[in-house]
Parts: C-alpha cells; sequence; structure tokens
C-alpha cells in the first residue's frame, strides 16, 4: 500500500511482552556476548542522553536523507512496545526527530527511537525521558517531502532490521535480536550473567581476605 509517496507495508508479528520484560534485564553487552558479538549497530549511533535505555520490537521507517514525511506517517502504525528505526542514511545536514515527534511516538506506545541519522531538541527529549539514540545532533530541521517506506527491512548502523526483530539499546550501544534467535539469546545471556556474578563473587572474596 502507498500512502502518497510513502509505501506501507503490512501488518507483523510482534514479539510477546514477557519476552521483553526478559531482554530489559540484561544489558546490550552481554546481549552481544550471548548473540557471538554479531547483529551489534556500529558505535556511531548512541544514546543522545545519559541513562537512555529502551527495548522493543522493531518498526522499521526509511527516509530520504534530511526528510522525515515517512516518520509522521508512520505515527499511525505504532503499537505499544515498538520501537522506531529509522534508517536516514546517516545523513548530518538536517535532524529527521525533535522533540515533538520524540513525544508523539511515546504518546502512541513506543519505548523509543534508534536513528542512523541525526537529532534535534537533545535537552527536551532527555527531560521528557523518551530514550532515543542517534549518529548525532544539529538544529536544523527535516524536509517533509518523501518518498519512504514503512515496516520495510532496513540498514542501521550495517546492521539489517526486519519488521518485527527485538531491538535493545543502552549506554553501550544498539543490538538486534532475530525473533528466531530470541529464546536462545535469553538462554545464553542469562548463564553468561551467572557466571559473572560467580567472578564478581570471587574477586570480592579475594579482596577480603587480602585487607585482612
Amino acid at each position: 500500500m502507498t500512502q502518497d509517496n510513502v509505501r506501507v507495508t503490512g501488518a507483523w508479528e510482534r514479539a510477546d511482552g514477557q519476552v521483553l520484560d526478559r531482554f530489559r534485564r540484561h544489558s546490550v553487552a552481554n546481549l552481544g556476548d550471548a548473540l557471538d558479538r554479531l547483529n551489534i549497530v556500529d558505535g556511531g549511533i548512541a544514546p543522545i542522553w545519559h541513562g537512555a535505555k529502551a527495548v522493543g520490537t522493531a518498526l522499521p521507517i526509511m527516509t530520504v536523507a534530511g526528510d522525515n514525511k515517512a516518520v509522521i506517517a508512520a505515527l499511525e502504525h505504532i503499537r505499544p512496545g515498538d520501537i522506531v528505526v529509522i534508517n536516514a542514511f546517516g545523513y548530518d545536514g538536517r535532524a529527521v526527530i525533535g522533540d515533538n515527534l520524540a513525544q508523539r511516538f511515546a504518546a502512541y506506545g513506543a519505548v523509543g527511537a534508534v536513528v542512523d541519522g541525526y537529532v534535534r531538541d537533545a535537552a527536551i527529549i532527555a527531560e521528557l525521558g523518551v530514550p532515543v539514540f542517534a549518529r548525532g545532533l544539529t538544529p536544523a530541521g527535516p524536509f517533509k517531502n518523501g518518498p519512504g517506506a514503512i515496516g520495510e527491512p532496513v540498514a542501521i548502523g550495517g546492521v539489517v532490521v526486519n519488521p518485527g526483530d527485538i531491538v535493545a539499546a543502552d549506554g553501550d550501544g544498539v543490538i538486534v535480536i532475530p525473533p528466531h534467535r530470541a529464546q536462545e539469546a535469553l538462554t545464553s545471556v542469562e548463564e553468561i550473567v551467572a557466571r559473572e556474578a560467580a567472578l564478581d563473587a570471587e574477586a570480592e572474596a579475594l579482596r577480603n581476605a587480602a585487607a585482612r
């Protein structure tokens, strides 16, 4: 289906809320280890405010560089638990989202946004507490001409994101988990966390022994 010059793909299966809650317990670094250090978005995409974290089901959007018509059109396709994932081609000349769209993402139920491009209004977005991850900041606003696509696979920081993929993001960066690997990733990351807890306990015991 095409709305004006924005192409929209039909519905897809979204991750179960309980599965997303299990992923929220873990850091992106540990999830990356659990997935053999694959599916990790390049480090150029980072949180625009300290402490931002998000885990959700990918709603992918492709834009023309510096244009956000497709992003605006995607608002009506957001479902609770989605994370908006925007391929803006890494363009640094214009921001494709600011505080206005960030607020609307949250109002429609999105848990955050990952943008392979630039954004603006970082201080306001931080005050709002909307987790946004992007390649950088610029005050320049976007064009609104299109074209664009919603609900099709996009490339973000060197990783393909399909509609319905699980996306986790925190201070270390962003990782993409295909649904068919979700259970494997959770099993593996829980084993990693248990091993790290044992190592931490061992290190603490050594410190305590040395202090006596």
